[in-house]
């Protein structure tokens, strides 16, 4: 067993058997109390829901104190998890690459230097870092320049050999990929803003001066990776229909539509073909600017050599901190790239099979069954991922020992709270009731699935771990239904009262968002 857990068990074991010798009253699924049976019966009436006919759902809701299950149904069905399987990914992380870790890109120099002429190859090596601005190349290359450098007689080498080529997901649909919520994957690459939606260019367009003038193209951050293919057109008036489409395989963004005189400019987010050149560009322009001319090609893909000698370098956040854009946005990029550098640091390889194989070896010790789920990525962008809401619940009442369990909680989306960067993707979602700046849980989201699985203290300040996972429906949101029983939980009371009802709670609505996808993947974002 994991070097924490052992103990952990041991405690819950003694707990059990103290409350058996002691002749408590606890209720069993057998002889459930008044509260219980009425709470079950409003989960069960949620469910009932007409938009859940033929669907599949699974709810599982357990007291983390005493491991008492209070609501049970369908808890060992596999369902697809969506983005839910982050839970395991972030836990994994925190135990295995600590709070503090951080991603570093360095600049190295291969070759003699003399009067400001590098004679020989310019490195620059990524770290895995998914939160690197175009600001932070910037500082690299001023680094550079403050060494001396003013001259690279040889190449620019973009070195991503940290991970493997692999860039793409297994098993992710083709028509995701150009949307910003499947970036490609590289151990180098760029973020254009705070959010850190590595591997992505924010896309603007403005109107031009006059009807019929093309719209002007600009983009964050500036580059030469993408070109633009400008067929939108400026009109006197009307509604804003631009779209930015990028090709299948290259990087050329075609801009269709039209825009109004006057208008604010309108933007979006596109995913890049190959991140690793993308990140090269942005860099060699820094040196430009720097001062720093480089006379050889951009290669990509080769590594440094051990002889290389360190010119500059960056270090990304430490992980504590990555948590909240990665868990409060649901970011898939973070997900597969932590799944990749758990992969590289417990084994020597950076790749989805190695990553997911330590994300197993973690939840397993933790008491999950991984023989009963299975695990095709780090994000839950695939389909073929299989989780059992029960297993969800083992793992969220077992990280609760961990040293590490506060920042993490705090770091998942928090309902009903306005601010972007602590109620997340349930932001706007459950306001004004009783789980409102309660439950802390994870959303999940694909087209015919949805989860949500995390906490709630209940009216008698109980932390209830639950999840709650549907899937094969054909409403184009079943949000609401999750949100009643979230509701529900933190409502309910053992404590018998005049508002101990059985009734089902109403939800507030919350934002409409495209089918299949979380509210922060929409750009500009829902929430």
């Amino acid at each position: 067993m994991h070097r924490r857990l052992f103990p952990r068990a041991l405690a819950v074991l003694v707990l059990v058997a103290t409350a058996a010798a002691a002749g408590t009253t606890t209720a069993t699924a057998e002889a459930p109390t008044p509260a219980q049976t009425r709470l079950n019966a409003t989960i069960d009436a949620v469910l009932a829901d007409s938009r859940l006919n033929g669907a599949q759902a699974g709810v599982v809701v357990v007291d983390t104190a005493t491991g008492r299950t209070l609501y049970d149904r369908n808890g060992t069905r596999r369902l697809i998890p969506a983005s839910n399987t982050k839970l395991l990914t972030s836990a994994a992380a925190m135990e295995l690459l600590g709070p503090g870790h951080r991603f570093t890109t360095e600049v190295s120099a291969d070759g003699p230097r003399r009067a400001g002429m590098l004679s020989g190859d310019l490195y620059l090596r990524g770290g895995g870092d998914p939160t690197i601005l175009a600001a932070d190349y910037d500082r690299l290359a001023e680094q550079v320049a403050a060494a001396g450098v003013r001259v690279v007689a040889g190449d620019l080498i973009a070195d991503d050999t940290r991970y493997d080529k692999g860039r793409l997901g297994p098993d992710w649909t083709w028509d995701d990929e150009p949307y910003y919520y499947a970036a490609q994957v590289s151990a180098l690459t760029v973020a254009p803003d705070t959010d850190y939606d590595a591997g992505t260019v924010i896309v603007h367009a403005a109107p031009g001066s006059r009807a019929g003038a093309r719209p002007k193209i600009t983009m964050t951050p500036d580059n030469g990776w993408l070109r633009i293919d400008n067929r939108a057109e400026t009109v006197a008036d009307g509604e804003t229909t631009i779209s930015f489409e990028r090709e299948h395989g290259g990087n050329t963004v075609v801009v269709t539509g039209q825009i109004a005189v006057g208008q604010a400019a309108e933007s979006d987010w596109v995913t890049v073909w190959e991140p690793t050149g993308y990140a090269a560009d942005v860099f060699r322009s820094a040196l430009r600017r720097h001062g720093v001319r480089v006379l050889g090609r951009t290669l990509l893909g080769t590594a440094t050599p051990d002889t290389a000698k360190p010119l500059a370098r960056h270090d990304s956040m430490p992980l504590a901190d990555l948590m909240v854009p990665f868990l409060k946005l649901s970011n898939n990029g973070h997900a597969e790239v932590l799944t990749k550098e758990l992969g590289r640091q417990l084994s020597g390889s950076g790749t989805w099979a190695a990553g997911l194989s330590a994300i197993s070896g973690y939840v397993g010790d933790a008491g999950v069954d991984t023989g009963t789920l299975r695990q095709r990525d780090g994000s839950g962008l695939s389909r073929r991922n299989l989780v059992p809401p029960a297993q969800f619940v083992t793992l969220l009442s077992a990280v609760r020992a961990e040293p590490w369990f506060d920042t993490w909680y705090a770091a998942l989306p928090v309902a009903g709270n306005p601010d972007r960067f602590v109620g997340g993707t349930l932001r706007s979602r459950m306001g004004g009731t009783a789980a409102a700046n309660n439950v802390h849980a994870k959303t999940g989201s694909l087209t015919g699935a949805s989860a949500l699985s995390g906490y709630v203290t209940d009216a008698d300040g109980r932390l209830l771990a639950f999840s709650i996972v549907l899937n094969n429906y054909l409403t184009s949101s079943v949000k609401g239904l999750e949100d009643q029983i979230a509701i529900a939980l933190a409502s309910y009371t053992e404590k018998e009262t005049a508002t101990a009802r059985r009734t089902v709670p109403a939800a507030p609505e919350s934002p409409r968002v495209p089918e299949g996808r979380e509210c922060s993947w929409v750009k500009p974002a829902l929430c």
